[in-house]
């Protein structure tokens, strides 16, 4: 039995796919965070290059990729699409379960895909340094390779729980060259404010967005660039999806259920798209699971409301499944997930009921990585281990019904420099955080009033 589907280089897609081409209902207006009004392409200039920019408001269904930017995905796409055959037998299931796996990379997760198109981009419109935020830290390294490579100097603020508890991805990110700050800070404004109200905050990835935008604000040779939400990014991220069709070709399969996790949503997004295009254009029968942690549940616990996308107001506001600009989540170890809102497109897809979205405890996904490792013999990120727990959820469902439903998820990054928090997990000591109602609730009374729909 084949269990490892690979393509050639030549089988690198040549171009992004762009979903807004085939959405039958129109996404809300991005919003200036200071006048609350649409926004038009000269506001967003200080953050970003003029073709993210055009990107992003873009409505062609394909945009080539750059030579430069193949070039350097030459290092590692096309990424393998496996067959989880013993993790299969282990569940006792006749599904099919297939895993797309990004973890080759040379930071270890899918980031890198949008890092070197930004980095490109940036560098072409003579920009010297790039700001931007992590969490878990997979971002950073992404964006610190990309900048290397293109040599721009790189700034990362990252958030303050995971400089502590990830301190192997601080020194990737310093390998390529990059600065890493603990968020919040006291160097910018933004940082100095959350710290006078908490000096021991763990931070959060909307405190360090607003840090990251305030040094790109006051620095005219400095851009920001963003590794999740946006729709710019989630369109490099098609890349994923785009192989993972040929590959399940190859196998003879079609996809029944597309999985992936969700913080702000760039992997899940660049994954299921391409086959969402099949579902708009083609009819096809596709559910679709957005999966998220139980202490951040922006998608199955938040409203859809426009928001800011960072805690100091300094970023366009976005309509979103959001939890509220400065709620901070508990310190879970996936923290690539602890984001309070999530992508305005998948948002708008979850709400036109295209998307199912699920939230797990952190302890029985980390049961599913422990699981998924001694079957499939790789430690998987503790964000792609969400996808994994649905994966096997929906497995053990089709050995209850008797079917032989294909799943097919996005293994986003591997879990080997995230080894301290399956030590906490071997302990015992990982807790499962409660969904902090009264924190979420607090910090939804601060929503911009909008009257913009």
């Amino acid at each position: 039995m084949e269990t490892r589907f690979l393509l050639s280089q030549n089988d690198i897609p040549k171009r992004w796919y762009n979903v807004q081409a085939d959405l039958p209902f129109q996404l809300p207006p991005v919003l200036h965070p200071v006048t609350l009004k649409p926004v038009e392409p000269d506001d967003l200039a200080p953050l970003f290059p003029m073709e993210i920019i055009l990107q992003e408001v873009s409505h062609e269904r394909y945009i080539d990729i750059p030579e430069p930017v193949l070039e350097i995905f030459r290092l590692w796409r096309p990424t393998p699409l496996m067959r989880a055959v013993r993790l299969e037998k282990a569940l006792g299931t006749p599904a099919k379960i297939f895993y797309k796996y990004e973890g080759t990379s040379p930071t270890g997760s899918h980031k890198p895909n949008t890092a070197v198109a930004q980095a490109y981009y940036n560098k072409l419109e003579g920009v010297r340094r790039i700001t931007t935020e992590t969490g878990a830290g997979q971002w950073g390294s992404a964006l610190s390779m990309a900048c290397n490579f293109f040599d721009l100097e790189c700034k990362v603020f990252m958030v303050k729980v995971s400089y502590e508890q990830k301190p192997y991805r601080r020194s990737v990110m310093q390998l390529f060259g990059a600065s890493v700050t603990p968020s919040p800070s006291e160097e910018t404004e933004a940082g100095r404010a959350i710290l006078a109200k908490d000096p021991n905050s763990s931070g959060s990835l909307g405190i360090a967005i607003s840090e990251a935008a305030e040094v790109a604000l006051k620095n005219e040779d400095t851009k920001y660039s963003l590794g999740s939400v946006l729709n710019h990014v989630l369109m490099h991220q098609t890349v994923v999806g785009e192989e993972t069709l040929m590959q399940l070709d190859k196998a003879g399969v079609e996809a029944d259920v597309v999985i992936g996790c969700v913080g702000g949503g760039s992997n899940f997004g660049g994954f299921m798209m391409p086959f969402l295009r099949q579902v708009l254009t083609e009819g096809a029968k596709i559910r679709f699971i957005a999966v998220e942690p139980m202490a951040c549940p922006s998608m199955t616990k938040g409203v859809y409301a426009f928001d800011y996308g960072d805690t100091a107001k300094m970023a366009p506001a976005l309509k979103m499944d959001t939890l509220g600009h400065d709620f901070v989540p508990p310190d879970i170890h996936a923290g690539g997930l602890r984001y309070h809102g999530v992508s305005p497109l998948l948002a708008a897809l979850h709400r036109n009921g295209y998307i199912e979205a699920i939230a797990y405890h952190q302890v029985p996904v980390f049961d599913a990585a422990a699981l998924f490792t001694r079957t499939e013999g790789i430690i998987p990120a503790p964000e792609s281990a969400h996808a994994i727990k649905a994966a096997i959820d929906e497995a053990l469902d089709a050995k209850e019904k008797g079917d032989e439903r294909v799943i097919v998820f996005n293994l986003s990054g591997h879990g080997y420099l995230d080894l301290g928090a399956y030590d906490a997990y071997l302990a015992g000591k990982l807790k499962n955080y409660a969904y902090p109602e009264e924190k979420i609730q607090e910090s939804l009374k601060k929503l911009p009033q909008v009257s913009i729909e």
